[in-house]
Order: C-alpha cells, then sequence, then structure tokens
C-alpha cells in the first residue's frame, strides 16, 4: 500500500457540509414553493403567494432567498407554458398539453416542497431565469 493512500476500511473523505437551516427558515423556504397550489383556487395565486412569501423573508432568511426566487421563476415559467399551451388548444393538440403543464407543476411543487423542507436548494427543471 502506497503511503498517503486510504486503506481499504478508510472512510473516503466527505465534502463539508454547512449545517441544517433552522426549522424556521426550513418551514418558510418550503412554504415560498406551497404558496403556489394557491393558483388553484385564486387567479394568479400561484404567482403572488411565493411572491409574497419570498418579499416577507428574503432578508431574514437565505435560504428562502434563494426558493422563493427558483419557486417565482418556475411560476413565471409554467404560466408562459400554460398560455402557450392554451393557444395551441385552438388546433386541439393543447387540451392534453394544458393538463400535463397543470399536472407537472403540481408534482414539482410538492417535490420541491419536500426538499426546501429538508434543508436542500432545490432547483426546478425547465425553468426559465427572469428574477436573478
Amino acid at each position: 500500500m502506497m503511503p498517503g493512500l486510504p486503506g481499504e476500511d478508510a472512510v473516503l473523505y466527505q465534502e463539508e457540509r454547512s449545517p441544517l437551516p433552522s426549522r424556521q427558515e426550513r418551514n418558510w423556504a418550503m412554504a415560498c414553493h406551497l404558496s403556489a397550489l394557491a393558483g388553484y383556487v385564486f387567479p394568479l395565486g400561484h404567482l403572488i403567494g411565493p411572491l409574497l412569501v419570498w418579499l416577507m423573508k428574503r432578508e431574514q432568511f437565505p435560504l428562502v432567498e434563494d426558493q422563493g426566487r427558483e419557486s417565482l421563476n418556475f411560476q413565471i415559467s409554467v404560466t408562459l407554458y400554460a398560455i402557450a399551451a392554451g393557444l395551441l388548444s385552438l388546433v386541439v393538440i393543447g387540451i392534453p398539453l394544458l393538463i400535463a403543464v397543470l399536472v407537472f407543476q403540481c408534482v414539482l411543487v410538492i417535490i420541491a416542497a419536500v426538499r426546501a423542507n429538508e434543508g436542500e436548494r432545490y432547483r426546478y427543471p425547465l425553468t426559465l431565469r427572469f428574477v436573478v
């Protein structure tokens, strides 16, 4: 065995992780994502909910700053995808696309909320970055 190399029983080096954010910070980060579900009850609630949480708590919690911006960007992107699918429903193909966009949004919002509650910085797929 060469000196300086770990043996078979040695623990491999793991990247040092930052401490887990506080419970309150994780709850507010989760609220950034879950507030988007208000869009199923109120018009534009999917945009207003994350925006309000983000604006209220972004100065206080770094995880909320990150996840609020991520949630807002995703909801703006979903809005654009839904508009495109709505326009395509004039040629019938948009109806299944619109349903797919709504299911996609709901599932990813729940996944993001769970990850934020675990203290992770979740990144939505297919998101256009408007709020930087």
